[in-house]
């Protein structure tokens, strides 16, 4: 067995399985639900209601995630156990903080879809900035291609950018890439990255409020 880029056959096992387990844990669409309630003029029915629009769309979301993963989890999860001792990691402490990163890059890829919508306030169809997006996301993140594969100049170009956050660094933490204070630092990085994509649709979703109002939804 000769590694590449740091993974054997055994690990690239290890690696996609993993990959796997959080892509399906971190799915969201709502991109394509604003887009389609502001083109057939729905969302207004949807801000008569008492719930915040944007709540409500991440509550939709995450329900349907159960469902979604019912199959493919435990296939993937009991191939990662029959793969034995050292295909993930057995610090307790990095599979809690695994854990609060899946949660982590749930919210990135939520509240950038929610982003990315919401700017069809002001523009006829967004879903053309989310396809940028997508192809970023699949190319960056670490799901087609891990990133210690990549060119030295553009893995180091996902290591800094959102979408390493959305996938690569919980695989990183299952398969115990990090120590525990790399582990915390980047957790800190990934939270800091929510916090900044919240504070932006904030933004931009009060000011495309304030045009829907003006134009009357």
């Amino acid at each position: 067995e000769h590694p590449v880029g740091g993974f054997g056959e055994r690990g690239f096992v290890a690696y996609y399985l993993s990959a796997l387990v959080v892509r399906l844990t971190t799915g969201a669409w709502v991109a394509w639900e604003i887009n389609h309630e502001l083109r057939h003029g729905l969302l207004a029915f949807r801000l008569l209601r008492p719930i915040h629009p944007l709540v409500h769309f991440a509550a939709e979301n995450a329900a349907a995630l159960p469902v979604r993963a019912l199959f493919a989890l435990p296939i993937a999860v009991g191939s990662l156990w029959a793969m034995g001792p050292g295909a993930v990691t057995s610090d307790p402490l990095l599979l809690a903080l695994f854990v609060v990163s899946v949660f982590g890059a749930w919210a990135i890829n939520f509240l950038s879809q929610a982003l990315i919508g919401s700017l069809g306030f002001f523009v006829h169809s967004s879903l053309s900035v989310w396809q940028v997006w997508f192809g970023l996301y699949m190319l960056l993140s670490g799901y087609l291609i891990p990133l210690s594969l990549f060119p030295p100049w553009l893995a180091a170009a996902g290591r800094v950018l959102p979408f390493r956050y959305m996938l690569s660094f919980p695989v990183e933490l299952l398969l115990g890439a990090h120590g525990r204070a790399g582990a915390l630092l980047h957790l800190s990085a990934q939270w800091g990255i929510v916090a900044a994509i919240t504070g932006l649709l904030v933004l931009v979703w009060r000011a495309g409020m304030r045009r829907f109002v003006a134009y009357g939804g």
